[in-house]
Protein backbone atom coordinates (compact mmCIF):
# COMPACT_ATOMS: atom_id res chain seq x y z
CA UNK A 1 0.00 0.00 0.00
CA UNK A 2 1.33 3.43 -1.01
CA UNK A 3 -0.01 6.66 0.49
CA UNK A 4 -0.57 9.56 -1.94
CA UNK A 5 -1.20 13.23 -1.20
CA UNK A 6 -2.27 15.53 -4.04
CA UNK A 7 -1.53 19.08 -2.95
CA UNK A 8 -3.88 21.16 -5.07
CA UNK A 9 -6.33 18.34 -5.74
CA UNK A 10 -9.22 20.78 -6.30
CA UNK A 11 -7.60 22.26 -9.43
CA UNK A 12 -8.02 21.02 -12.99
CA UNK A 13 -4.89 18.85 -13.03
CA UNK A 14 -5.43 17.58 -9.49
CA UNK A 15 -8.99 16.52 -10.25
CA UNK A 16 -7.87 14.71 -13.41
CA UNK A 17 -5.10 12.87 -11.54
CA UNK A 18 -7.49 11.84 -8.78
CA UNK A 19 -9.95 10.51 -11.36
CA UNK A 20 -7.22 8.47 -13.05
CA UNK A 21 -6.16 7.00 -9.72
CA UNK A 22 -9.71 6.11 -8.68
CA UNK A 23 -10.22 2.47 -7.74
CA UNK A 24 -6.51 1.71 -7.34
CA UNK A 25 -6.48 -0.79 -4.44
CA UNK A 26 -2.72 -0.46 -3.90
CA UNK A 27 -3.04 3.26 -3.19
CA UNK A 28 -4.48 5.15 -0.24
CA UNK A 29 -4.99 8.91 -0.15
CA UNK A 30 -4.58 11.78 2.24
CA UNK A 31 -7.21 14.40 1.43
CA UNK A 32 -7.65 17.80 3.06
CA UNK A 33 -10.83 19.79 3.43
CA UNK A 34 -11.12 23.26 1.94
CA UNK A 35 -10.12 25.01 5.17
CA UNK A 36 -7.24 22.61 5.81
CA UNK A 37 -5.77 23.29 2.38
CA UNK A 38 -5.07 26.85 3.50
CA UNK A 39 -3.46 25.73 6.76
CA UNK A 40 0.32 25.49 6.29
CA UNK A 41 0.75 23.28 9.35
CA UNK A 42 -1.86 20.80 8.12
CA UNK A 43 -0.37 20.77 4.64
CA UNK A 44 3.10 20.17 6.06
CA UNK A 45 1.76 17.26 8.08
CA UNK A 46 0.18 15.70 4.99
CA UNK A 47 3.24 16.31 2.82
CA UNK A 48 5.47 14.51 5.33
CA UNK A 49 3.05 11.66 6.06
CA UNK A 50 2.69 10.41 2.48
CA UNK A 51 4.89 8.14 0.39
CA UNK A 52 4.46 10.33 -2.69
CA UNK A 53 3.20 13.88 -3.04
CA UNK A 54 1.87 15.28 -6.30
CA UNK A 55 1.99 19.07 -6.43
CA UNK A 56 -0.71 20.65 -8.61
CA UNK A 57 0.05 24.22 -7.67
CA UNK A 58 1.32 27.50 -9.13
CA UNK A 59 5.12 27.76 -9.23
CA UNK A 60 5.55 29.77 -6.03
CA UNK A 61 3.20 27.51 -4.06
CA UNK A 62 4.99 24.42 -5.39
CA UNK A 63 8.31 25.75 -4.12
CA UNK A 64 6.70 26.48 -0.78
CA UNK A 65 5.36 22.91 -0.60
CA UNK A 66 8.78 21.41 -1.35
CA UNK A 67 10.28 23.55 1.41
CA UNK A 68 7.74 22.09 3.86
CA UNK A 69 8.96 18.53 3.26
CA UNK A 70 11.56 17.35 5.74
CA UNK A 71 10.86 13.61 5.57
CA UNK A 72 13.65 12.22 3.34
CA UNK A 73 11.51 9.24 2.32
CA UNK A 74 8.82 11.34 0.62
CA UNK A 75 8.86 11.30 -3.18
CA UNK A 76 7.53 14.28 -5.14
CA UNK A 77 6.03 14.84 -8.57
CA UNK A 78 5.67 18.54 -9.34
CA UNK A 79 3.21 19.47 -12.09
CA UNK A 80 4.19 23.16 -12.21
CA UNK A 81 6.99 24.75 -14.23
CA UNK A 82 9.03 25.47 -11.10
CA UNK A 83 11.54 22.64 -11.44
CA UNK A 84 11.47 21.61 -15.11
CA UNK A 85 14.94 22.99 -15.76
CA UNK A 86 16.25 22.78 -12.19
CA UNK A 87 19.24 20.79 -11.05
CA UNK A 88 18.48 17.89 -8.74
CA UNK A 89 15.14 17.19 -10.40
CA UNK A 90 14.44 14.47 -12.97
CA UNK A 91 12.43 15.45 -16.03
CA UNK A 92 9.35 13.23 -16.07
CA UNK A 93 9.20 12.23 -19.73
CA UNK A 94 10.20 8.52 -19.56
CA UNK A 95 10.37 8.13 -23.35
CA UNK A 96 12.53 11.22 -23.89
CA UNK A 97 15.87 9.45 -24.25
CA UNK A 98 17.52 6.10 -23.40
CA UNK A 99 17.85 5.80 -19.64
CA UNK A 100 15.19 8.41 -18.82
CA UNK A 101 12.65 5.83 -17.66
CA UNK A 102 15.16 4.39 -15.15
CA UNK A 103 16.06 7.91 -14.01
CA UNK A 104 12.39 8.62 -13.24
CA UNK A 105 11.97 5.31 -11.44
CA UNK A 106 14.99 5.96 -9.22
CA UNK A 107 14.28 9.62 -8.48
CA UNK A 108 12.65 11.21 -5.43
CA UNK A 109 12.07 14.51 -7.22
CA UNK A 110 10.37 14.44 -10.63
CA UNK A 111 9.13 17.44 -12.59
CA UNK A 112 6.15 16.64 -14.81
CA UNK A 113 6.61 18.00 -18.38
CA UNK A 114 4.41 20.70 -19.84
CA UNK A 115 1.80 19.72 -22.43
CA UNK A 116 3.27 21.73 -25.31
CA UNK A 117 6.85 20.63 -24.52
CA UNK A 118 5.76 16.98 -24.49
CA UNK A 119 4.64 17.24 -28.12
CA UNK A 120 7.64 19.33 -29.18
CA UNK A 121 10.22 17.16 -27.44
CA UNK A 122 8.60 13.97 -28.68
CA UNK A 123 9.16 15.23 -32.23
CA UNK A 124 12.48 17.03 -31.99
CA UNK A 125 14.65 15.43 -29.28
CA UNK A 126 15.28 12.19 -31.23
CA UNK A 127 16.22 14.18 -34.35
CA UNK A 128 18.75 16.26 -32.42
CA UNK A 129 20.13 13.15 -30.77
CA UNK A 130 20.50 11.46 -34.19
CA UNK A 131 22.32 14.48 -35.64
CA UNK A 132 19.59 15.19 -38.20
CA UNK A 133 18.73 18.52 -36.59
CA UNK A 134 21.81 20.26 -35.14
CA UNK A 135 21.64 21.77 -31.69
CA UNK A 136 22.15 25.28 -33.06
CA UNK A 137 19.22 25.03 -35.47
CA UNK A 138 16.56 27.76 -35.29
CA UNK A 139 13.20 26.02 -34.85
CA UNK A 140 9.61 27.19 -34.75
CA UNK A 141 6.85 25.36 -32.90
CA UNK A 142 3.20 26.15 -33.63
CA UNK A 143 0.53 24.68 -31.37
CA UNK A 144 -3.14 24.80 -30.48
CA UNK A 145 -4.66 23.53 -27.24
CA UNK A 146 -8.12 23.17 -25.81
CA UNK A 147 -9.06 25.80 -23.26
CA UNK A 148 -8.81 23.38 -20.30
CA UNK A 149 -5.05 23.94 -20.46
CA UNK A 150 -5.65 27.39 -19.00
CA UNK A 151 -7.19 26.04 -15.79
CA UNK A 152 -10.37 27.10 -14.05
CA UNK A 153 -10.25 30.75 -15.12
CA UNK A 154 -10.02 29.97 -18.82
CA UNK A 155 -12.55 27.17 -18.55
CA UNK A 156 -15.00 29.64 -17.02
CA UNK A 157 -14.23 32.17 -19.76
CA UNK A 158 -14.97 29.71 -22.54
CA UNK A 159 -17.87 27.89 -20.90
CA UNK A 160 -19.55 30.94 -19.43
CA UNK A 161 -18.36 32.33 -16.13
CA UNK A 162 -19.70 34.84 -13.62
CA UNK A 163 -21.31 37.83 -15.28
CA UNK A 164 -22.12 36.01 -18.50
CA UNK A 165 -25.47 34.72 -19.60
CA UNK A 166 -26.06 31.10 -18.67
CA UNK A 167 -24.01 28.82 -20.89
CA UNK A 168 -22.72 31.72 -22.99
CA UNK A 169 -19.01 32.20 -23.59
CA UNK A 170 -17.35 35.58 -23.88
CA UNK A 171 -14.24 34.02 -25.41
CA UNK A 172 -13.32 34.10 -29.12
CA UNK A 173 -13.29 30.88 -31.17
CA UNK A 174 -9.51 31.08 -31.51
CA UNK A 175 -6.82 33.06 -29.76
CA UNK A 176 -3.09 33.34 -30.41
CA UNK A 177 -1.13 34.23 -27.30
CA UNK A 178 2.43 34.33 -25.96
CA UNK A 179 2.96 37.23 -28.34
CA UNK A 180 5.82 38.66 -26.28
CA UNK A 181 7.87 35.53 -27.15
CA UNK A 182 8.82 34.86 -23.54
CA UNK A 183 6.53 31.93 -22.80
CA UNK A 184 7.50 29.91 -19.73
CA UNK A 185 7.75 26.69 -21.77
CA UNK A 186 10.59 27.97 -23.98
CA UNK A 187 13.50 27.17 -21.59
CA UNK A 188 12.06 23.69 -20.98
CA UNK A 189 11.72 22.92 -24.70
CA UNK A 190 15.14 24.31 -25.57
CA UNK A 191 17.04 22.55 -22.77
CA UNK A 192 15.52 19.09 -23.02
CA UNK A 193 15.65 19.01 -26.83
CA UNK A 194 19.40 19.58 -26.66
CA UNK A 195 19.21 22.94 -28.45
CA UNK A 196 21.48 25.93 -27.89
CA UNK A 197 19.12 28.49 -29.46
CA UNK A 198 15.69 29.28 -28.04
CA UNK A 199 12.78 27.91 -30.03
CA UNK A 200 10.25 30.36 -31.44
CA UNK A 201 7.04 29.26 -29.75
CA UNK A 202 3.66 30.27 -31.21
CA UNK A 203 0.89 28.88 -28.95
CA UNK A 204 -2.85 29.32 -29.38
CA UNK A 205 -6.09 28.19 -27.80
CA UNK A 206 -9.29 27.08 -29.51
CA UNK A 207 -12.92 26.98 -28.43
CA UNK A 208 -12.94 23.28 -27.52
CA UNK A 209 -12.25 21.77 -24.12
CA UNK A 210 -9.22 19.50 -24.48
CA UNK A 211 -6.77 17.99 -26.93
CA UNK A 212 -3.85 19.56 -28.74
CA UNK A 213 -1.71 19.59 -31.87
CA UNK A 214 1.94 20.62 -31.73
CA UNK A 215 3.69 21.28 -35.06
CA UNK A 216 7.31 21.83 -36.02
CA UNK A 217 7.93 22.82 -39.67
CA UNK A 218 11.31 21.92 -41.15
CA UNK A 219 12.98 23.31 -44.25
CA UNK A 220 15.15 20.36 -45.23
CA UNK A 221 17.41 22.55 -47.35
CA UNK A 222 18.26 24.60 -44.25
CA UNK A 223 19.68 21.58 -42.43
CA UNK A 224 23.45 21.07 -42.68
CA UNK A 225 23.17 17.47 -43.87
CA UNK A 226 20.79 16.54 -46.66
CA UNK A 227 17.97 14.40 -45.40
CA UNK A 228 14.49 13.23 -46.42
CA UNK A 229 11.01 12.55 -45.15
CA UNK A 230 11.89 8.86 -44.91
CA UNK A 231 15.04 9.46 -42.86
CA UNK A 232 13.23 11.70 -40.41
CA UNK A 233 10.37 9.24 -40.03
CA UNK A 234 12.82 6.38 -39.60
CA UNK A 235 14.66 8.19 -36.79
CA UNK A 236 11.42 8.76 -34.89
CA UNK A 237 10.21 5.20 -35.45
CA UNK A 238 13.50 3.81 -34.16
CA UNK A 239 13.49 6.11 -31.11
CA UNK A 240 10.04 4.95 -29.98
CA UNK A 241 10.08 1.32 -31.05
CA UNK A 242 8.24 -0.78 -28.47
CA UNK A 243 6.90 2.19 -26.51
CA UNK A 244 3.43 1.79 -25.04
CA UNK A 245 2.34 5.42 -25.05
CA UNK A 246 4.18 6.92 -28.03
CA UNK A 247 3.13 5.97 -31.55
CA UNK A 248 4.87 7.03 -34.78
CA UNK A 249 2.27 6.80 -37.53
CA UNK A 250 3.29 5.07 -40.77
CA UNK A 251 4.18 7.45 -43.59
CA UNK A 252 1.55 5.93 -45.83
CA UNK A 253 -1.16 6.49 -43.23
CA UNK A 254 -0.11 10.10 -42.70
CA UNK A 255 0.01 10.71 -46.46
CA UNK A 256 -3.54 9.44 -46.82
CA UNK A 257 -4.91 11.88 -44.25
CA UNK A 258 -6.85 14.93 -45.40
CA UNK A 259 -6.67 16.68 -42.04
CA UNK A 260 -5.68 16.42 -38.39
CA UNK A 261 -7.97 17.33 -35.50
CA UNK A 262 -6.79 17.93 -31.93
CA UNK A 263 -9.29 15.84 -30.00
CA UNK A 264 -8.39 12.39 -31.32
CA UNK A 265 -6.52 11.18 -28.21
CA UNK A 266 -8.68 12.73 -25.50
CA UNK A 267 -8.98 10.59 -22.41
CA UNK A 268 -5.75 8.71 -23.10
CA UNK A 269 -2.08 8.92 -22.13
CA UNK A 270 -1.02 8.55 -25.76
CA UNK A 271 1.28 10.70 -27.85
CA UNK A 272 0.90 10.22 -31.62
CA UNK A 273 3.57 11.56 -33.97
CA UNK A 274 3.18 12.30 -37.68
CA UNK A 275 5.66 13.19 -40.40
CA UNK A 276 3.92 15.04 -43.22
CA UNK A 277 5.75 16.00 -46.41
CA UNK A 278 6.22 15.48 -50.10
CA UNK A 279 8.83 12.72 -50.40
CA UNK A 280 10.36 14.53 -53.35
CA UNK A 281 10.13 17.96 -51.76
CA UNK A 282 12.16 20.11 -49.40
CA UNK A 283 9.66 20.69 -46.60
CA UNK A 284 8.35 18.62 -43.69
CA UNK A 285 5.64 19.25 -41.11
CA UNK A 286 6.18 17.30 -37.91
CA UNK A 287 2.99 17.03 -35.87
CA UNK A 288 2.23 15.64 -32.43
CA UNK A 289 -1.27 14.82 -31.21
CA UNK A 290 -2.02 14.43 -27.49
CA UNK A 291 -4.53 15.18 -24.77
CA UNK A 292 -3.30 18.23 -22.88
CA UNK A 293 -4.90 16.75 -19.75
CA UNK A 294 -3.55 13.25 -20.47
CA UNK A 295 0.01 12.73 -21.67
CA UNK A 296 0.30 16.50 -21.37
CA UNK A 297 -0.47 16.60 -17.63
CA UNK A 298 -2.42 14.14 -15.46
CA UNK A 299 -1.77 10.97 -17.44
CA UNK A 300 1.95 11.70 -17.43
CA UNK A 301 1.85 12.25 -13.66
CA UNK A 302 0.20 8.85 -13.16
CA UNK A 303 2.78 7.20 -15.44
CA UNK A 304 5.57 8.78 -13.41
CA UNK A 305 3.90 7.80 -10.13
CA UNK A 306 3.76 4.19 -11.27
CA UNK A 307 7.45 4.18 -12.16
CA UNK A 308 8.50 5.87 -8.93
CA UNK A 309 6.53 3.34 -6.85
CA UNK A 310 7.95 0.35 -8.72
CA UNK A 311 4.67 -0.48 -10.47
CA UNK A 312 3.88 -1.27 -14.10
CA UNK A 313 3.95 2.16 -15.72
CA UNK A 314 0.66 1.69 -17.56
CA UNK A 315 -1.35 0.80 -14.45
CA UNK A 316 -4.63 2.71 -14.49
CA UNK A 317 -3.88 4.22 -17.90
CA UNK A 318 -5.84 1.88 -20.14
CA UNK A 319 -3.03 -0.38 -21.34
CA UNK A 320 -2.06 -3.94 -20.46
CA UNK A 321 1.48 -4.99 -19.51
CA UNK A 322 3.49 -6.96 -22.04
Amino acid sequence: MHTIFIDGEAGTTGLEIRERLKGRGELSFISLGEAERKDAARRKEALNACDLAILCLPDAAAKEAVALIDNPAVKVIDASTAYRTAGGWTYGFPELRPGQRDAVAESKRVSNPGCYPTGFLGLVAPLVRAGIVPGYQALTVNAVSGYSGGGKAMIAEFEGGPGSEAGMSKAPPYRAYGLGLHHKHVPEMTLHAGLTRDVLFAPSVGAYRQGMIVEVPLQLGALPTRTSVEVIHGALAEAYEGEVFVEVVDLEESEAMSGLTPEGLNGTNKLRLHVFGDREGEQVRLAALLDNLGKGASGAAVQNLNLMLGLWEGTGLGVDPF
